[in-house]
Order: C-alpha cells, then sequence, then structure tokens
C-alpha cells in the first residue's frame, strides 16, 4: 500500500529542517491534534492518537534529502518517506510518501486514518 502526501513549501532550508527531523523529540511538534500520548526515544519515539493504536517508528535513515522513518514493530512493516528537495532562497519542497505491506483486510482498516494521519503531518511541516 502506498499513500503520498501533497507537495508543499516549508520555510526552513533543507540542511535546517533535516537537521530538525533527526531529532525524536521535534515530532511532538508534527503531530496531529489528537495526540495523546508521545515518548521521545534515543533512535525514534512512540504515539498514539485517539482511537489509534500506539505506533513506535524508529528513524531510520536520515540523508541530505530525505529521512526515512520505519515501524519499530516486527508485526507491522511499513515505512514513512520525508522526500526534501531546496526550493527558493531558505524554503524546501517537501513530500510524505507511506510505503506499506498489509494484508487487504489490515489495508481497509488502516488505509483512511493513515491518509489523514500523513495530511495532518503535511499541514504541521507547512506551519513552520
Amino acid at each position: 500500500m502506498n499513500l503520498e502526501g501533497r507537495k508543499i513549501l516549508v520555510n526552513k532550508s533543507r540542511e535546517d529542517l533535516v537537521a530538525m527531523l533527526k531529532n525524536p523529540e521535534d515530532y511532538r511538534h508534527l503531530m496531529p491534534e489528537s495526540l495523546q500520548n508521545f515518548e521521545a526515544r534515543e533512535d525514534g519515539f512512540k504515539f498514539s492518537l485517539k482511537g489509534m493504536p500506539e505506533i513506535a517508528l524508529k528513524i531510520d535513515e536520515v540523508l541530505a534529502n530525505q529521512v526515512v522513518l520505519k515501524s519499530a514493530s516486527s508485526s507491522l512493516d511499513f515505512s514513512l518517506t520525508g522526500n526534501m528537495e531546496d526550493a527558493e532562497e531558505g524554503k524546501t519542497q517537501v513530500q510524505l510518501l507511506f510505503e506499506g505491506d498489509f494484508n487487504p483486510f489490515i489495508k481497509m482498516m488502516v488505509e483512511k486514518p493513515l491518509q489523514n494521519f500523513i495530511n495532518a503531518l503535511t499541514d504541521n511541516l507547512e506551519k513552520l
């Protein structure tokens, strides 16, 4: 299952944005309003949203133009990638991409909430 966030322009340089996304605590500010619990860890974070089970993510890869978060649970295989490109001076174009390997039943249950989550992250990134 693949989901895409819309392409947005963030008022930070790509270098500043990558530096921010390397820090697990900084993800707290990007979470949707329905956030109920957030716990930063050394290599990632776990959180829960209203009506959803707890999700644990680890910061898997940080490159000059990409940050990849992966599921910290072996039972669910998915990743959330933030692709970044330099835009005008001091701004970065960002797009979030979700890729998960789910059976059809799980996909049916999680597709809409995941798209809403990606949209909320995108909206909050755009406000930076």
